[in-house]
């Protein structure tokens, strides 16, 4: 049994045995000693090093074993030549003998050329397979490619299936140099005097326009690439930027929403939201869940943001998990509960009553909005509205948003009366879960008109039960008057009403904020604004011509 350790050489682990170990670790102190005052001695060591490690993998696979023993490590020396011998040649070298290290009967191999190339260095690496001028191969793919394109297809596939020369090795082993430590020496040394001369402008001079070409053309493309990967970098930084602010800024506002729905139960940006609908549907649960869906990938888009474009920040798989089942258990409360909601909109009702109206004397009506507020027996009582003075009203607040019932609609139609008689019909309409809901729902409405002989007051707002939910109530007022009636129309019904005061005081030259009163007439086409005729006859006499201003308006 002999003892086995573990190697690295150039990043390739070997088991070999100690005695082998030792021989190995005796060479290559001795040829790290020799090429120490070299230019460059850790690059020729290190040539060394992966040349010996190509050749042990070559043994072990030959032979099928796993562990290097003795004889492999002599096996090796022996191809490379030990430092004693090489120092020995080097000494009876005769003058020149560095130019002729070549052997043409070491075995080539086929590389691409990666120092003399003009597209991927296949053409230079067949002519130093076969040791002959680049030129003619280049020439030879030249001619093939004008005689039907073959040289091209040729060329394609040697450039995928020829390895290119990357290690001193293979640059060796192309030019069929010996893979030896006189062979590593005397490359490096021509190397740098070809780097020598590379200095020179003579060899800049004379090279050829078509690698001049080359070169410029590659360093050209090697610094856009170089521009647009950091135009590309910088991009994707300034849209990490947006996305982060934007996704910040949301942030604060969900954050903002949730304290304002919890804390006075709304919240002006969503003030088409029937909060007091959510009221009685657990309101507080709607808004933590909604805000839970919002702000959960709002978090996580900023993490991903901040790992895959700035390279901070991290995310666990843990506290993800914990995430994902936190949003997909709020999604879950929030679609539940708006769920419920929706079902008690199912069905709707509609109930009709007609009123008749006492006819007036003149054929005048005025039309005003009835500005004091309506309280039931109920809130009467609770409110004690008894005690207060006789000279004392409450008014209806009529911009206060957040009312009991401040999403309820009341249109106001006027239409003429065919048979003469003035009358009002209300139409009240709402939704429940089912019909019979829906129509309790219309028929909780209540709504306050007044007729005090001509004067017609209209609430601009109707009531239910106090403690019922908002059902999509909706009060259509139909006003039908007979035909040639007078109508005065305060501008206080404005909120209601579904014709135009303010364009009727522009036809008759009336500021709007000076006059509170339109004056409109009933025809067969019904209402039509009552124009003055004075002001009608100011404004032709301003359009016509100088000899037509005695034209009168009847």
């Amino acid at each position: 049994m002999n003892k086995t350790i573990i190697i690295n050489i150039n990043g390739i682990v070997f088991h070999i045995e100690e005695d082998a170990y030792e021989v190995l670790k005796n060479y290559m102190t001795d040829v790290k000693r020799h090429f120490l005052n070299s230019a460059d001695s850790l690059e020729i060591t290190t040539d060394i090093e992966n040349r010996i490690a190509e050749m042990f993998n070559e043994l072990l696979a030959h032979e099928g074993k796993q562990v290097i023993v003795e004889q492999d490590v002599n096996a090796v020396i022996s191809q490379m030549g030990t430092v004693a011998d090489f120092e020995k040649s080097e000494q009876d070298a005769e003058p020149g003998f560095s130019d002729n290290f070549y052997s043409n009967n070491n075995k080539r191999r086929l590389f691409r050329d990666p120092d003399d190339h003009l597209i991927a260095g296949v053409a230079a690496g067949i002519a130093n397979y076969f040791d002959v001028q680049a030129v003619w191969i280049r020439l030879a793919f030249a001619l093939t490619f004008l005689a039907g394109g073959t040289g091209l297809l040729l060329y394609i596939i040697l450039w995928i299936v020829v390895p290119k020369a990357i290690s001193r090795a293979d640059k060796m082993a192309m030019k069929g140099e010996k893979l030896n430590l006189e062979g590593f020496k005397r490359n490096f040394e021509q190397e740098l005097g070809s780097m020598h001369q590379n200095f020179s402008n003579f060899k800049q001079e004379a090279r050829p326009f078509v690698y001049k070409a080359r070169d410029f053309s590659g360093d050209l493309g090697h610094h856009l690439a170089n521009f647009l990967t950091g135009f590309a970098n910088l991009f994707l930084k300034l849209v990490g930027i947006l996305i982060l602010l934007a996704c910040f800024g949301w942030l604060v506002f969900f954050i903002v929403a949730l304290v304002a729905f919890l804390s006075v139960g709304h919240f002006m940006p969503f003030h088409d939201i029937p909060y007091e609908l959510l009221r009685h549907h657990n309101a507080n649960t709607i808004f933590i869940s909604g805000f839970l869906v919002a702000i959960i990938p709002l978090v996580s888009i900023i993490m991903l943001v901040l790992k895959g474009i700035f390279h901070v920040g991290s995310i666990n798989r843990s506290t993800g998990t914990t995430a994902l089942a936190v949003w997909i258990c709020a999604v879950g409360v929030f679609v539940f509960e708006v769920v419920g909601i929706v079902s008690e909109f199912r069905s709707h009702a509609n109930v009709v009553e007609t009123i008749t109206l006492k006819p007036s004397k003149n054929n005048t009506y005025y039309i005003s909005a009835n500005e004091l507020k309506y309280f039931t027996a109920g809130d009467s009582a609770r409110l004690n509205i008894k005690s207060l003075s006789p000279n004392m009203k409450i008014t209806d607040d009529e911009d206060n948003d957040f009312d009991t019932f401040n999403h309820r609609n009341i249109r106001l139609n006027i239409e003429i009366a065919d048979s003469g008689q003035p009358s009002l019909t209300e139409s009240y309409r709402a939704r429940g879960a089912f019909y019979e809901a829906a129509l309790a729902n219309a028929r909780d409405i209540k709504y306050n008109f007044k007729q005090l002989d001509t004067l017609l007051k209209f609430d601009q707002r109707f009531y239910g039960k106090t403690d019922e939910p908002w059902h999509d109530e909706e009060v259509e007022l139909t006003l039908r008057l007979p035909k040639y009636a007078k109508v005065v129309i305060d501008h206080n019904i404005d909120r209601i009403a579904n014709f135009n005061i303010h364009d009727c005081n522009e036809l008759n030259k009336k500021e709007y904020d000076k006059v509170n009163t339109a004056t409109f007439i009933m025809t067969d086409n019904g209402m039509q604004c009552k124009v003055d005729t004075l002001v009608t006859d100011t404004i032709i006499r301003k359009h016509l011509p100088i000899d037509s201003t005695k034209i009168k308006v009847k």
